[in-house]
C-alpha cells in the first residue's frame, strides 16, 4: 500500500472517530435491563404513591424536567441544593416558583430504587426524573411512551447558568422559537410542549400585567373578569391559579381549545393562537387529541436528549441533591 493510500485510510479513520458517537453514549429504552431490570416499575410505584398524596405532583414534576433540560441539559442539576455562597440552579429567580413536590417525587423515587440492592447507586437522578415525568403525565390521563435512558447526572449547578435559558410568560413566538431552537426543538415541538400547561398552575404575579388597566385585548373578557376576581391587585402574589380553567387535573388537548377562546393564561400561551404561524397547529390539535398526543411524545423524547451527560462529563449521584 502506497504512502498516499495509508494517509487516506488514516484520514478516514480519524474522521470516523471524530464524528461517530460510541454506542455507550446513546440513550436507549432498555439501558437498565441488566443493571436494574425493574427500575421502571419501582419509579412508577413511587410516583403513584406521591400522586395519591397530592395532584401537584403532576405539574411540579413535568415542570422540573423542563427546567432541568433547558439549563445545561437533562442532568438533574436542577435538584442540587445550594451550599453557602454557592447558589445552585434551583435558587435562581426563574426557578423559585418550582413546587417542592417535584423535587420530593424524584428524591422518593431515588430512595425506592436504591432500596433494591441490585439497583443501589446504579440509576442516575436524571433518568429517574425522566421516568417520573412520563409517569406523572400518564397518571393525569396523558399518553404513555417509552423513555430513553442512560443519562448521567451533571457535575455543575449554578444560579448564573439559568440566565436567559428559560421561556418567560411574556414571550412572543419569535422568542419562543429562538429558545426552543437553541435546544434542537422545532416550532411544532414548542407548541406541543406548551400544552403541559394543561395541568399547570401559576402565581398571580406572573400574569398580573395582562389583567391590569388596560386588560390585554387578546384575553377573553369573561375569563379576564374571573382572573381579576381571583387575583385582585392587592392579593398575595403567590396565590396559585390553574392554567387550564376547564380541565385542570386532566392532561388533554383542552389547552388548545382554551387558546381558541382567548383563555391562554400567559402571553406566551395566547400568542400561539394569535400568531398566524402557529395558529394552524393549535387548531389541528384542538380538534384531534390523538394527533396532539403523538406530537407531544415526539417532542418529549427530543427534549429528553438535550445536553445529555455521558462518560467523564457526569456520574451517578448517591444523593440527588448533593454532588458525590
Amino acid at each position: 500500500m502506497g504512502r498516499f493510500s495509508l494517509v487516506l485510510v488514516w484520514s478516514l479513520c480519524l474522521s470516523l472517530c471524530m464524528f461517530s458517537k460510541p454506542t455507550s453514549a446513546q440513550l436507549k429504552t432498555n439501558f437498565y435491563a441488566n443493571i436494574c431490570p425493574n427500575v421502571e416499575s419501582i419509579v412508577k410505584n413511587a410516583v403513584t404513591k406521591k400522586f395519591q398524596q397530592t395532584f401537584v405532583t403532576v405539574p411540579a414534576t413535568i415542570r422540573l424536567f423542563f427546567h432541568d433540560c433547558f439549563v445545561q441539559g437533562c442532568d438533574a442539576s436542577i435538584i442540587i441544593a445550594s451550599t453557602g455562597r454557592n447558589k445552585a440552579e434551583k435558587d435562581h429567580p426563574d426557578n423559585l416558583s418550582l413546587a417542592g413536590d417535584g423535587f420530593d417525587t424524584v428524591i422518593k423515587a431515588k430512595a425506592a430504587v436504591d432500596a433494591v440492592a441490585q439497583c443501589r447507586n446504579k440509576v442516575s437522578c436524571a433518568d429517574i426524573l425522566a421516568l417520573a415525568t412520563r409517569d406523572a403525565i400518564v397518571l393525569s390521563g396523558g399518553p404513555s411512551y417509552q423513555v430513553e435512558l442512560g443519562r448521567l447526572d451533571g457535575l455543575s449547578s449554578t444560579s448564573s447558568s439559568v440566565n436567559g435559558k428559560l421561556p418567560q410568560p411574556t414571550f412572543n413566538v419569535n422568542q419562543l422559537n429562538s429558545m426552543f431552537s437553541a435546544n434542537g426543538l422545532t416550532q411544532s415541538d414548542m407548541v406541543a410542549l406548551s400544552a403541559a400547561h394543561t395541568v399547570g398552575f401559576s402565581h398571580c404575579s406572573k400574569f398580573a400585567s395582562r389583567i391590569g388597566n388596560p386588560v390585554d385585548t387578546t384575553l377573553n373578557k369573561t375569563y379576564a373578569a374571573e382572573l381579576q376576581q381571583q387575583c385582585p391587585q392587592n392579593v398575595d402574589p403567590d396565590i396559585a391559579i390553574n392554567m387550564d380553567p376547564n380541565t385542570p387535573r386532566t392532561f388533554d388537548n383542552m389547552y388548545y381549545k382554551n387558546l381558541q377562546q382567548g383563555k391562554g393564561l400567559f402571553t406566551s400561551d395566547q400568542v400561539l393562537f394569535t400568531d398566524a404561524r402557529t395558529r394552524p397547529t393549535v387548531n389541528t390539535w384542538a380538534s384531534n387529541n390523538a394527533a396532539f398526543q403523538q406530537a407531544f411524545i415526539s417532542a418529549m423524547t427530543k427534549l429528553g436528549r438535550v445536553g445529555v451527560k455521558t462518560g467523564n462529563n457526569g456520574n451517578i449521584r448517591r444523593d440527588c441533591a448533593v454532588f458525590n
